[in-house]
């Protein structure tokens, strides 16, 4: 039995509101507390090898317990500790078996809503069972890693009796219902969407048809259209605040958007409906979730998720079939119902005198903090300030001292944002120069909120075990280095946003920023070397309505270069005013990649060895000696050589695609990844056929069948990539949506045979 099946003689109903009320009094909702012991009882049977594993993955999952890298001890400052103590004084040197790993914790957070009560709990626990680090994520969830799976179901205890849980943090389920940190205090939105939030929250944790998915499902609120706060179309469902005049009466309203997403290959949301009534809400997004069961796929991972089924079927279909399900569904009267306290837990009070201005200050440091990290709110006299934190990490002492400050100036409650900062709301402004003060003293007073320097970056290969270059560590390195470009530098350059991942899964949300990276890796002879590939034209205003493309890989440690020379060229040729997405259209792609052509260059390991190790970690990226070249120089293997030939191949097509030459660039990366393909073929089969057919053929016959080219964590999408651009390649339709896709998925194709490059030539070791 999975964990978020609640037993019969236990109302569901009561389920939904779960745990915050009766944490009020200082006690666990008891619906909690029987699927933590479901859950206790299953982690015991699964010591003593009785329970189905894979059902217990999924129910640790749906509990928000990952497991995570160990091997990468660069977190937080940057050292290498491969010697990790548990909380209760246990060394770990390289676990033996994985129920000695470390693990990951991640806590459900419903719209970003925390009170300083829960503030100091979650610190405690940081403290207790944790390496007391509190890491906020893009989903605005808390999350504490290097945490013994024993100890997590006492940890939930302890959270629930907080009014917290962490039921369905992950796993095939609705994840964290995100919404914009300024719900109720924006002077832009059309009404407050907080309540609408926490009512679906609550409505679908734990709900019979939201528990046979094929993959994860994510819903964001918005309270505007124009504004990045709340990210809605690139969500399974976005929901975004909208009215209406009927009859001389205001009607409250959403626009919906489905099927966005971002992962490996983004898609944009379609429109699914401009005006859904308030009342309406539930019972559609209901609909949504029963058809999305029901058709979507189980079987193929890598298209499990709700964008393939709208693409797949087409938005008007989709939409045909989900308003025969909403007219199917049994009358609930929790579809009319909306929380008791309106906005919730996290939403605060007025948390001091309102009016007045703060007394003249002439400190530059404070006024710079204002300048970046305050908001007014349209009520007035108040503002909401955004607390920033450097990677989304926190101490506990800083989050203890956060808890009480935000019960003094912030009416005891705040919210964390997809930025991964904490943001407070109903700060008197009267009281900024006091609120400044206490921030600062607790190092929680960086003056970056919003800026180039305010960095997102996934864990990388700090935890993540599907980490290929270090995200955080390359964040750490940019962030320092940009904090004096903020101050220094044009205006413009400081309001762009950078976001940082780890592999190409998007964890960091690279395709929406007006810069982004995503790490990869390369051969260099005998050596393995990390880069990153380079995002641009991305953005996440405007609710995330366009999303970047990469233009070349560059060795991590040449990134910050790279950076430079990208800022250097908008500072100098944009027009007054002009955008940075808007800038990168009108000057092409060709010339950034033009002005980084040096850098894409992997430097001789003799003279720049630094480029030999990522960020953070100086172990060197590599477990061989490199050979001598002819006349000094590097010999470049003929599969290396060519696989650099279909990446230029493909910039080609991307350029056919910003020119609006759709077919021309579809018919190019079909020629892209054809060569990458036969250059791995020849380097398996050295006499095998060249032609389209026999290298499709060959691909399949060596390289798919026998699962050498498949990826350790990925298994075929990337074959199947290939496959399925190889197929299409002659069709007629050539849509922008359709080609955006393929040149995603080509891209995606080489990086991987850049990868099995290096399974199918180990190297040999030192």
């Amino acid at each position: 039995m999975l964990h978020s099946r609640t037993s019969p003689d236990l109302d569901r109903r009561e389920r939904g509101s779960l745990s915050w009320k009766a944490a009020l009094e200082g006690r666990i909702h008891p619906v909690l507390e029987h699927e933590i012991d479901v859950f206790e009882e299953l982690l015991a049977r699964a010591r003593r090898n009785k329970a189905d594993i894979p059902v217990f993955a999924e129910s640790r999952l749906r509990r928000g317990v990952y497991g995570q890298r160990y091997d990468n001890g660069s977190r937080n400052d940057g050292t290498v500790d491969r010697e990790i103590r548990f909380p209760s004084g246990d060394l770990l040197k390289g676990p033996e078996t994985k129920w000695d790993a470390p693990g990951m914790q991640r806590i459900k957070v419903p719209f970003g809503g925390v009170t300083s009560a829960q503030m100091k709990v979650l610190a405690d626990l940081a403290e207790e069972y944790a390496d007391g680090i509190i890491h906020v994520t893009t989903r605005q969830d808390f999350q504490l890693h290097y945490v013994h799976i024993d100890d997590t179901p006492d940890l939930m205890r302890r959270l629930g009796a907080s009014g917290i849980t962490t039921a369905e943090a992950c796993g095939n389920v609705v994840r964290n219902v995100t919404c914009c940190p300024l719900s109720g205090v924006c002077r832009s939105e059309q009404f407050d969407v907080t309540p609408h939030a926490l009512s679906l929250a609550q409505f679908l944790l734990g709900h019979p048809d939201t528990q046979q998915f094929g993959r994860k499902f994510k819903i964001s609120f918005s309270g505007c259209a124009d504004q990045p706060c709340g990210l809605a179309r690139m969500h399974d469902i976005g929901v975004i605040a909208r009215t209406r005049t009927a009859g001389g009466a205001t009607e409250r309203g959403f626009e919906l958007w489905v099927g966005g997403g971002l992962g490996a290959v983004p898609h944009q949301a379609s429109l699914f409906a401009g005006f859904v009534p308030e009342e309406e809400l539930l019972p559609t997004c209901q609909a949504i979730a029963r058809v999305f069961a029901r058709l979507g796929e189980k079987k193929n991972r890598a298209r499990a998720r709700l964008k393939f089924l709208v693409a797949k079927l087409g938005i008007e279909e989709f939409r045909r079939l989900v308003l025969e399900e909403r007219e199917k569904l049994p009358d609930d009267p929790r579809w009319r119902e909306l929380p008791a306290h309106r906005d919730g837990p996290g939403s605060g009070n007025p948390g001091g005198p309102k009016g007045g201005e703060p007394d003249d200050n002439e400190d530059a440091e404070y006024e710079r903090w204002q300048v970046r990290n305050t908001r007014p709110q349209r009520q007035q006299g108040y503002v909401a300030v955004t607390v920033t934190l450097p990677l989304g990490d926190l101490t506990s002492a800083q989050l203890r001292n956060l808890a009480d400050i935000t019960a003094r100036f912030a009416g005891d409650a705040a919210r964390t944002t997809v930025d991964q900062n904490i943001m407070l709301r109903w700060v008197s402004r009267a009281g900024l120069p006091e609120l400044f003060r206490e921030l600062k003293e607790a190092r929680l007073a960086e003056p970056d909120a919003d800026s180039i320097a305010d960095i997102t970056a996934c864990p990388g290969t700090d935890t993540c075990k599907l980490g290929i270059a270090s995200s955080r560590g390359l964040a750490r390195e940019l962030r320092g280095r940009l904090a004096a470009r903020l101050l220094t530098g044009d205006g413009a350059v400081g309001d762009l946003r950078i976001k940082v991942s780890g592999c190409f899964n998007s964890c960091g949300q690279h395709h929406i920023a007006d810069i982004g990276f995503w790490g990869v890796s390369r051969k260099a002879g005998r050596f393995v070397v990390p880069h990153f590939q380079v995002v641009l034209g991305g953005g996440p205003r405007r609710n995330a309505e366009s999303y970047g493309m990469a233009i070349g890989a560059i060795p991590s440690k040449s990134v910050p270069d790279a950076l430079d020379r990208i800022l250097d060229l908008y500072e100098q040729n944009k027009e007054p005013g002009e955008e940075f997405q808007r800038f990168v259209a009108r000057t092409g792609r060709p010339a950034f990649r033009s002005c980084l052509a040096d850098l894409l260059e992997i430097p001789d390991r003799e003279t720049s060895p630094a480029h030999y190790s990522d960020w953070g970690d100086p172990r060197e990226f590599t477990i061989g000696d490199m050979g001598t070249g002819e006349c000094a120089g590097n010999v470049v293997d003929p599969v290396s050589f060519e696989l650099q030939a279909a990446e230029r191949e493909l910039f080609s097509a991307q350029e056919r695609f910003e020119a609006g030459d759709y077919r021309s660039a579809g018919l190019l990366s079909y020629r892209a990844v054809l060569v990458a393909a036969g250059a791995l073929v020849k380097h398996v089969v050295p006499d095998a056929e060249t032609g389209p057919d026999g290298v499709v053929a060959s691909f399949r016959e060596h390289l798919h069948d026998t699962g050498l080219f498949n990826d350790p964590y990925a298994g075929s999408k990337f074959a199947n990539y290939f496959f399925e651009i190889c197929a299409n390649h002659d069709k007629e339709e050539a849509s922008p949506d359709r080609i955006r896709r393929q040149l995603e998925q080509g891209q995606l194709f080489i990086e991987a045979c850049h990868a099995s490059l290096m399974r199918l030539a180990p190297v040999e070791a030192s």
